[in-house]
């Protein structure tokens, strides 16, 4: 494909006008016909460009609050007619269609509209632009002999291969154009089609303002659920998940190679800003495929916390967790549960990174370094590390209020684990009340446990992790790894808190958890037997907490 087009005439309507007054003069200056629309038009010449108004072309004025414009038969016909078609030149004559080579466009921030939360309804829909896709899809549809110019990015290589070509554009370059075009109209109805389902519902169209798209968060008496039932939380608002779920994915960068060597790899963003797919990456070797996967669980980890908190992830799960008045101090804590599998891992700081702490850190092998910020010390003492990877991203977790999980034919869907559980939620059921320094050990915990791999335990004092238990078959064997990591690194089990990530089927887990000398256990609750847990727990003088949430991690 090489055959060459001409660009005698544009259209150009522009929302974001970035780089447009220089972009349009290079086209004028190859003798380009410009025409446009509204706020471009003004700017262009205001700029001194000279431009021909669309009202022009078509013979109808803009109407309906600029609503209507564009869609007209002088403008899409304009873009659709065949060159090579005597019909279509036949017709372009009869109706005085002359034909259009190039539109430049980028359409009404829907997005950026709806980043706002508390924007209206109707302001949404009034930046849903319809003659921009319109446009871009009439062009784009004939791609042979129309340009179509949807990203900003591009104009300096368009402009560049225009002054080498005569002001013409290659088959290929338009080929390529359309492509990226289609891409823009889908993601962007996309964006509108999501927002739309997660704001109206069957029985309330007409809302102007905007539903909580999570609902709230019930709790179940576990008295009232039968055997083997597990608590289930209900959702006000929305009944359901949308109909269609939607993931637009655009990609950022190849990876070396996936999970394994033999597997392709890339990283994809969905565009919603923040997040882990997003941060900056400020030294270091390019990531892996399984420092981003960890990367997200140590950053979704230290922001459950209002307090400062470090994080310190091997496999996504927590090899240790620590809190303090300083970000070294926190650190130290965290190490300190489990120094040997901290070696290789993430850590991820939801302060920032001062050099006391950097240095520190530079002293046990570290694959990647997260933080919302860091000194300029702090970088300096990391980047006499060459491959230790330092990400620095937005205080938060990412903006996503769904998970997607792939299975084979299709896609899992569900809401975020955003809960976050305080003092006040929990339900004491035993004799013995929790000390002010239990409850505080007892929240650690349960922030903890949210992040490890079901079947999950969690010993915990008030300031860091002592012992984790991940992943394991029985939710005993749980209890005994995570007392046994404790005790390999003599932090004192004894008068710790306990987190279960889900209730205690038997109690057994109570029994084994008292010969460790625990003091304190938080759980969901919701067991057949809870009563026998309840017992177990007064006979050996332990305070137990139920949440009434579970935090089930798969």
């Amino acid at each position: 494909m090489s055959e060459n087009r001409k660009i005698r005439r544009a259209l150009v309507s522009l929302s974001d006008k970035d780089g447009a007054v220089d972009f349009v003069r290079s086209l004028a200056a190859m003798g380009v016909e410009v025409i446009s629309t509204g706020g471009t038009a003004r700017a262009l010449r205001d700029a001194g460009i000279s431009v021909k108004d669309v009202s022009e072309v078509t013979g109808f004025p803009e109407m309906m609050d600029g609503r209507v414009k564009t869609l007209h038969p002088k403008i899409h016909g304009a873009f659709l007619a065949l060159r090579d078609n005597d019909e279509h030149i036949a017709s372009m004559k009869e109706h005085g269609i002359e034909p259009i080579d190039m539109v430049v466009i980028n359409l009404y921030p829907f997005e950026k509209t709806i980043e706002n939360e508390d924007v209206l309804l109707e302001e949404a829909v009034e930046n849903i632009d319809i003659g921009g896709p319109a446009m871009i899809r009439s062009a784009s549809k004939n791609w042979r002999d129309v340009a179509v110019v949807t990203d900003t990015r591009l104009y300096s290589e368009i402009i560049e291969e225009m002054r080498e070509n005569d002001a013409s554009l290659s088959l290929e370059t338009r080929a390529r154009l359309a492509a990226l075009a289609y891409t823009r109209t889908a993601s962007y109805d996309l964006a509108i089609s999501s927002y739309l389902a997660s704001q109206l519902s069957n029985d309330d169209l007409d809302r102007l303002e905007p539903l909580n798209p999570l609902g709230d968060l019930i709790f179940i008496d576990a008295s009232e659920l039968e055997e083997n039932e597990t608590i289930e939380t209900e959702r006000s608002g929305e009944e359901s998940l949308p109909e269609y779920g939607i993931v637009e994915l655009a990609k950022v960068i190849d990876l070396r190679y996936g999970e394994n060597p033999h597997q392709k790899g890339a990283l994809y963003s969905d565009g919603s800003g923040g997040g882990i797919a997003e941060a900056e990456q400020l030294h270091g070797k390019e990531m892996s495929f399984n420092n981003y996967v960890d990367a997200e669980a140590a950053w979704n980890l230290v922001n459950d916390f209002d307090e400062l908190a470090v994080a310190i992830i091997k496999h996504t799960n927590p090899s240790g967790v620590g809190l303090g008045s300083s970000a070294l101090e926190a650190y130290k804590r965290a190490l300190s549960t489990d120094p040997v599998s901290a070696f290789g891992g993430i850590v991820a700081f939801n302060r920032p990174v001062d050099a006391a702490v950097a240095s520190e850190v530079i002293n046990v092998f570290t694959e990647v370094v997260i933080a919302p910020e860091f000194d300029d010390e702090a970088l300096s003492i990391f980047s006499s590390k060459k491959n230790l990877r330092v990400l620095r991203t937005d205080t938060g977790s990412s903006p996503e209020v769904s998970e997607y999980k792939q299975i084979s034919g299709g896609f899992l869907v569900q809401d975020k684990d955003l809960h976050r559980l305080s003092a006040d939620d929990m339900n004491i059921v035993t004799d013995r009340r929790p000390t002010d320094d239990e409850l505080r050990s007892m929240l650690l915990a349960w922030n903890v446990a949210k992040h490890v791999k079901s079947n999950a335990i969690v010993f915990a004092n008030n300031n860091q992790t002592l012992g984790v238990g991940a992943g394991q078959m029985n939710r005993v064997d749980s209890v005994r790894i995570a007392a046994m990591r404790a005790e390999r690194f003599e932090l004192p089990v004894k008068g710790s808190a306990l987190a279960s990530d889900a209730f205690f089927p038997f109690r057994d887990n109570v029994d084994e958890a008292a010969s460790f000398g625990v003091a304190a256990i938080i759980q969901p609750g919701g067991s057949i037997k809870d009563d026998e847990s309840i017992e177990a727990a007064n006979e050996h003088g332990i305070t137990m907490a139920f949440t009434g949430i579970r935090h089930f991690k798969h």
